[in-house]
Order: C-alpha cells, then sequence, then structure tokens
C-alpha cells in the first residue's frame, strides 16, 4: 500500500446497476457485487495506486453507474 492519501471516491449508483458485473471483473479491489449481483464499495476512498484501474473498472460500466470524484479534503484545496 501507498503511503500516499486518496484522492478520489468512488460514486456507485445502485440504483442504476444493472448487474453486468464488468467493473467487478476489472476492479475486484474497489467494486463488489452483492447476492443480487448489483455494486458496492467496501470504501469508497481510492487508494493512489487503484486509480487507473477504478477508472477503468467505472468506464466499463454500461450502465453508467459508476463514477470517481475528488475527495474534499484540506489536502486537496487549491
Amino acid at each position: 500500500m501507498s503511503s500516499e492519501k486518496p484522492q478520489f471516491k468512488v460514486v456507485a449508483d445502485r440504483s442504476r446497476c444493472c448487474g453486468y458485473g464488468l467493473c467487478a471483473a476489472v476492479c475486484p479491489s474497489i467494486y463488489k457485487l452483492d447476492d443480487d449481483g448489483l455494486v458496492y464499495l467496501d470504501d469508497d476512498r481510492v487508494p493512489p495506486e487503484l486509480e487507473d484501474e477504478a477508472r477503468e473498472g467505472a468506464a466499463a460500466c454500461p450502465a453508467e453507474a459508476i463514477w470517481l470524484e475528488p475527495l474534499d479534503t484540506p489536502d486537496n484545496a487549491a
């Protein structure tokens, strides 16, 4: 694990999730599937070393139910 602080969080709109599971196939460290095949997150913060993989997983979602947003932290303020 990196000592860098997470810069992004994942937003998963479960109401839009269709259960394709592509997100979890691409990035199982971030995206999990419940018993109904819908996405859920153990933690919405994305470790810096998983950022590219998390973006690819979000982009793989045909329902566009997942995206990354910047964390609103003092370290990220301009």
